[in-house]
């Protein structure tokens, strides 16, 4: 069996599951599991490091209990928002991170929002609403992506986060490494440029598992957004 228990956010989450237990702001793991539209035997099996908590299962904690994402992703000493109104003794920010103005720069898109972000990814309202968190040195406004399915292992698995910053039209594209491309849907794929002349009139995208998912082409008036992959989150332990 797998030991997630190294996993920093596995281990956050146990610090904010005994939290919240010790401030009555939960009756045990049945309480948060409904909660976080899983199972008691589940939450019993991320507290004991035999598996990961998921995205979006993070997404419900984050917004049924105000918790900071950057404390469970490992970057802040906050463990839950200003704006959660929770009244317990949590500890705040280093007087180092306030100098720095560390903000929430990283808009998450979980799985279940990935069709609707292919629609709406112009509309402000819809981002706003979506879940924030920083990395450290990683600035500027950027969108992250949690990837389901297994199209691109063993690069990019089932679950693993990439986050990745728009890519304004006319910028030149570089062939064979790892874009996400919206249409009508989000993927995450290798790409080579399709010429006719000077003209880059499509795209052919490519799949790391190519035995099982073969190449496509769009083309470029198809394509809504373009986004380069600047990193992967995983919750995969180095084994």
């Amino acid at each position: 069996m797998s030991d997630f228990s190294n996993n920093i956010v596995n281990q956050r989450f146990k610090v904010v599951y005994s939290t919240l237990e010790a401030h009555n702001l939960i009756r045990g793991k049945s309480d948060i599991a409904k909660k976080l539209g899983t199972y008691n035997h589940v939450i019993n099996s991320i507290l004991k490091g035999q598996r990961n908590i998921t995205v979006d299962q993070l997404s419900s904690l984050f917004e049924h209990y105000g918790v900071n994402a950057n404390y469970l992703f490992g970057n802040s000493e906050e463990m839950f928002l200003e704006s959660s109104g929770i009244p317990v003794g949590i500890p705040t920010r280093s007087m180092e991170e306030k100098k720095m103005g560390r903000r929430e720069n990283i808009t998450l898109v979980p799985a279940r929002a990935v069709a609707g972000y292919a629609l709406e990814h112009n509309d402000g309202d819809y981002l706003q609403n979506l879940q924030k968190f920083s990395i450290p040195n990683m600035d500027g406004s950027l969108i992250a992506f949690e990837i389901s399915g297994d199209s691109m292992m063993p690069t990019i698995t089932n679950g693993d986060i990439v986050v990745c910053e728009d890519v304004e039209r006319g910028t030149p594209l570089r062939d064979n490494h790892v874009y996400v491309i919206v249409t009508d849907v989000v993927v995450a794929k290798r790409i080579q440029q399709i010429r006719e002349g000077n003209e880059v009139n499509s795209l052919r995208l490519i799949s790391d598992n190519d035995v099982v998912y073969k190449p496509y082409e769009v083309e470029v008036e198809e394509i809504r957004q373009i986004l380069k992959v600047k990193c992967r989150l995983t919750a995969y332990a180095i084994s």
